[in-house]
């Protein structure tokens, strides 16, 4: 079965990129007062090539000892690994850009790299060291992991599509195995410390090591719920903060899971058009035929499996190709492959460690905040959003390993607030099927006088830069470049024929 995107940007756009393990000098902070007061004397970083061939030989690498548990900062310590791309124009330059593609789970090592071929404008790259690295538990960092079996990764990321609560109680063994291993692990000291708060916890020593009295931030997807922690941990430390594609303010909470359903239904309707206008790939002429289609489609697969693909596949499948503009297309020739029995058209390949991923993954979410803990509850969300969002509301709905996690949690979630500078510019497309505008609305009012935002009335996941949509692109490189943003919350409109 093929896996779903929820995992973000990581998932779609990062390329895997050994790091060498060169050394920082560390010195132990002795003097934190507090939990996020806990700033080291800075370190050295000592910048080295990459272990593999990088998407770009500016890439550099290096790795930072950090504490496993900021309440103890001389105790335990991990590593992160971190990259850079330095600016070529040290007389522009003006700090560090702090990068996070998404995940939770997906390494952020070459995304720097990725970033300026996508073609980050050069007045960015002149203005900062453009700064990437693996989240703790992740990548070239010091890993987590459930021993996932290549069957359980090739479960994917969403539970099967429940038609009743029985199916619901079925998965749960499924996901109670998976929690089981994960706290069985090898590496199952580090799951009540593999938080997005600690995660910005590691940022602000990224900060403090590269000597650099104030971090800029430009993160996708997940990579903007940890955006927002860190701006609300450190306020004072925060220059200028983009968060593009945004979660909600309680982050990859079960909120969070059940709004892929949503964010299908936005999205869905943007490719019933392309299809409907291409009748060469023969699924309909019209948008409503294509969505009767859809729903036609699943149901054949569920009762009898085509190339490997069932429901829950095919569901995944679609979602995952509406991630892009550019994918449109493949997901045309899939269906149509589907339809007829035939062989899919390659996909993308994926060429992270999908255990690691999948693992450090439920490490966060899981972690970060309580799910409901009950199979009842579950079937009742199920039982509601199959009728709300019938295109995969029961899939995302349903239960998974955080039902059964481990009760030990350190800290609560970060609350995201008003309080700190107005520094904050979110930018969201009106039809994000990972991130749907409804939780980005949530997560601007949280921020109250903090933030500005921008939305692009296009559809896809990922505004800057890789949307097409030149208003809200310019806004955030005025941003970054100047500080200036829009005096109030803006629209962008569609700019057709991009």
């Amino acid at each position: 079965m093929r896996k779903s995107l929820p995992l973000a940007l990581a998932a779609t756009a990062v390329a895997a990129t050994a790091i060498a393990g060169v050394s920082v000098v560390t010195t132990p902070d002795k003097a934190a007062a507090t939990l996020d007061n806990a700033a080291a004397t800075p370190d050295t970083v000592r910048w080295g090539p990459c272990t593999r061939k990088a998407a770009t030989s500016r890439l550099e690498c290096s790795k930072l000892k950090v504490p496993l548990d900021y309440r103890d900062p001389d105790g335990r310590q991990i590593e992160i690994a971190i990259s850079r791309l330095a600016s070529k124009e040290p007389s522009k330059r003006r700090g560090v850009l702090l990068t996070n593609p998404g995940g939770p789970g997906g390494t952020g090592l070459t995304y720097p790299a990725i970033l300026a071929s996508a073609g980050l404008p050069k007045k960015v790259l002149d203005s900062y060291d453009v700064i990437g690295f693996d989240p703790r538990g992740v990548g070239r960092s010091t890993p987590v992991t459930c021993d996932l079996t290549k069957e359980q990764q090739a479960r994917g990321n969403f539970p099967p599509y429940a038609r009743t609560a029985a199916d619901v109680a079925r998965e749960a063994g499924n996901a109670r195995t998976i929690a089981e291993q994960c706290a069985t692990s090898r590496t199952a000291w580090m799951l009540p410390h593999t938080t997005t708060a600690n995660t910005a916890r590691d940022m602000d020593r990224i900060r403090t090591a590269l000597g650099e009295p104030k971090l800029s931030y430009l993160g996708a997807s997940y990579g903007s719920y940890l955006g927002a922690v860190y701006t609300t941990l450190f306020p004072g430390r925060s220059d200028r903060i983009v968060l593009d594609s945004n979660m909600g303010p309680g982050g990859y909470d079960v909120t969070a899971m059940r709004s892929f359903g949503r964010g299908m239904e936005d999205r869905f309707p943007d490719f019933a058009a392309f299809a409907a206008a291409h009748p060469e790939y023969g699924l309909g002429t019209t948008p409503e035929q294509v969505t009767a289609q859809y729903f036609e489609l699943a149901k054949r697969l569920e009762a009898k499996p085509v190339q490997g693909i069932d429901g829950t596949a095919f569901r995944g499948l679609t979602f995952e190709y509406l991630y892009t503009d550019g994918t449109l297309p493949l997901l045309a020739k899939s269906w149509q492959a589907l339809e007829k029995d035939r062989p899919l058209p390659p996909s993308p390949p994926l060429t992270e460690d999908m255990e690691n991923l999948m693992s450090a993954r439920f490490a966060v979410i899981c972690g970060d905040s309580r799910w409901p803990e009950t199979v009842r509850e579950y079937q009742r969300n199920v039982a509601v959003d199959r009728l709300k969002y019938p295109m995969l509301g029961a899939s995302t709905a349903g239960i998974g390993p955080c039902a059964f996690w481990p009760d030990k949690r350190v800290e609560p979630p970060v609350r995201i607030g008003d309080r700190g500078p107005s520094n904050v510019l979110m930018v969201q497309n009106e039809r994000d099927p990972g991130t749907p505008l409804a939780g980005a609305g949530k997560l601007r009012r949280a921020f109250g006088k903090r933030a500005t935002m921008v939305t692009a009335d296009q559809g896809g996941h990922g505004v800057y830069p890789f949307g097409s949509n030149t208003c809200a692109n310019d806004a955030v490189t005025t941003f970054l470049t100047t500080g200036r943003r829009p005096a109030r919350d803006l629209a962008c409109a569609a700019e057709p024929g991009k």
